[in-house]
């Protein structure tokens, strides 16, 4: 978390399993927006002043208890959530994206909004960007975020990505191998798949910090 702490300027901060990968369908699907919050009981409080609100999250990878939805992407990329608006709580990503308060300018960062998120930057043009990537729970490194981040600084450099390379490796290594083992019920082969589905959507994702509670947006 000590990343998303010491962010300035544009700051993009990443959770490609799967916190921003599942807002980016949430939002082609037709949601108006998302509120991320740091706590179960934040989600809960707000979805009490709020009962039409879906309530979308996770602790350990595992569905929170009484919320509408987990943190998966294939569970979702088929819903239609037009005209809804979506509480979100998650282990790394909403507490990457609240704990970057110095931060100028956010975007969440996935795999299936690279493109967008790098043209979202060359149009900025801003003096400084951080790369945040949360990595498990944010705490340990994941080379998915870590290819990401990888991905983005390449793409404003002027150089192309080898993003078979980087999907071979996120695959062999045990936070993507996970959604293959069907030990591992928590984890979908759907989800993996959604997430590495590169610049399927041509939108990036903002941050607006100036609204109670924060919203996530196109």
């Amino acid at each position: 978390m000590d990343g998303a702490k010491q962010a300035i300027g544009l700051t993009v901060v990443i959770d490609v399993f799967r916190a921003f990968t599942t807002d980016a369908y949430v939002l082609a699907n037709g949601a108006l927006c998302i509120f991320p919050v740091k706590t179960v009981e934040e989600a809960i409080k707000l979805k009490e002043q709020h009962p039409s609100w879906i309530l979308m999250g996770e602790r350990g990878g595992k569905k929170i208890p009484s919320f509408d939805y987990g943190n998966s992407p294939y569970i979702v990329k088929n819903v239609d959530f037009n005209g809804c608006k979506v509480i979100q709580t998650t282990s790394a990503g909403t507490q990457g994206l609240l704990n970057s308060y110095h931060a100028e300018e956010i975007l969440p960062g996935s795999f299936v909004i690279a493109d967008a998120i790098v043209n979202y930057i060359k149009m900025k043009d801003p003096k400084i960007v951080s790369i945040v990537a949360m990595g498990w729970e944010g705490k340990e490194m994941t080379p998915e975020d870590e290819s990401l981040a990888e991905y983005i600084e390449l793409k404003l450099k002027g150089e192309e990505p080898d993003f078979h390379s980087m999907k071979k490796r996120i695959r062999t290594h045990p936070q993507g191998a996970k959604f293959f083992d069907p030990m591992q019920s928590l984890f979908r082969e759907g989800d993996f798949h959604c997430a590495l589905d590169i610049n399927r959507f041509n939108f990036c994702l903002k941050l607006v910090k100036s609204a109670q509670p924060y919203i996530i947006k196109f």
